[in-house]
């Protein structure tokens, strides 16, 4: 009896370990924080956290949407539901007292987004010009360089950036083809392949830019864009994701550019931008930037277009 009740306890302990390892450690990150916050709005009116109930959920979600878009009540609602699961109680979110109040809310209040602005060329050029312009050394500035014409052009998500290692490298006669083993839409690691072609101007070519990068770094394994210690010393850290996000905002700035409504998103949004108004087609830009349905890729096409067709320019004025 005790053998069986130690094998249950092991098989229950691996069960858990595998439904966190379903997730990747980002998004349990955002449940925790996402919890945490129901939890303490549950804490102040005396209501029960976990387990919880349906009624309880709405009223959380009433409460917050008084000043959140409702994206951010959907996500808080995966992420309650997410933690009720991994602790093994079940919580019916397709209730009716929740989904008719997620109807009424978003009645009242739209469901437009208003996200990060994209990094169009303009932008992106004075970027590496004042990155030139800088009192730096030399080889923060090609690390810089290489960060954020690397992100612009394979339209990568910030935290693919950072993930990128050397053994993901294969430099080609047409340029350069980077593998990533994982990322936010691909959880299981099947991989995708991402070619990047020289471009013309060397100024701006994301291929002759990191190969100038890993040149100057001498960086030969792991991965490529990494801390600086002690001013302009190559340490063996990583960069975090939030911090190709601090780079962009402060070259906008450096750049006389308002920053408010950047982030490194913009470097992937931007690049789906700047795509689409070239004339390239959703699926084009999908192979690219990894999208796994077209809904935000032809938001992204229809904002490049607003000016294209315009029924206005029909107009004889």
């Amino acid at each position: 009896m005790t053998e069986l009740t130690t094998d249950l306890k092991s098989l229950h302990e691996a069960t858990l370990n595998n439904l966190k390892n379903s997730k990747a450690n980002n998004t349990l990150r955002a449940y925790k924080s996402d919890f945490k916050d129901f939890g303490a709005f549950c804490n102040k009116h005396g209501l029960n956290s976990l387990p919880t109930e349906p009624k309880i959920i709405s009223l959380y979600l009433t409460h917050l949407s008084k000043n959140a878009k409702i994206s951010t009540l959907r996500r808080r609602l995966v992420s309650i539901s997410m933690v009720h699961k991994i602790k093994g109680h079940y919580l019916d979110t397709k209730h009716p007292i929740i989904i008719e109040n997620l109807l009424g809310i978003k009645r009242l209040k739209g469901s437009f987004q208003t996200g990060k602005k994209p990094l169009l060329i303009s932008h992106l050029k004075s970027i590496i010009e004042v990155i030139h312009q800088q009192k730096i050394e030399q080889i923060i500035k090609f690390r810089d360089i290489a960060i954020v014409l690397i992100g612009f052009g394979g339209g990568f998500r910030r935290s693919e950036i950072i993930s990128i290692d050397y053994e993901n490298l294969e430099f080609v006669t047409e340029g350069l083809k980077i593998t990533l083993k994982k990322s936010k839409t691909d959880q299981f690691g099947e991989g995708m392949i991402k070619g990047l072609p020289y471009l013309e101007n060397e100024l701006y070519c994301p291929v002759h830019n990191l190969k100038q990068w890993l040149h100057i770094s001498n960086i030969k394994s792991g991965p490529i864009f990494r801390r600086f210690i002690k001013g302009s010393k190559i340490s063996t850290n990583r960069l975090t994701d939030q911090s190709i996000a601090l780079l962009i905002k402060k070259y906008l700035k450096l750049a006389d550019i308002e920053n408010a409504n950047y982030s490194g998103h913009s470097l992937r949004s931007g690049f789906a931008t700047v795509a689409a108004e070239s004339g390239a087609d959703e699926r084009s830009i999908m192979a690219m930037t990894g999208h796994k349905t077209t809904q935000m890729v032809r938001r992204y096409i229809k904002e490049a277009n607003i000016f294209k067709n315009n029924a206005l320019n029909k107009l004889k004025i």
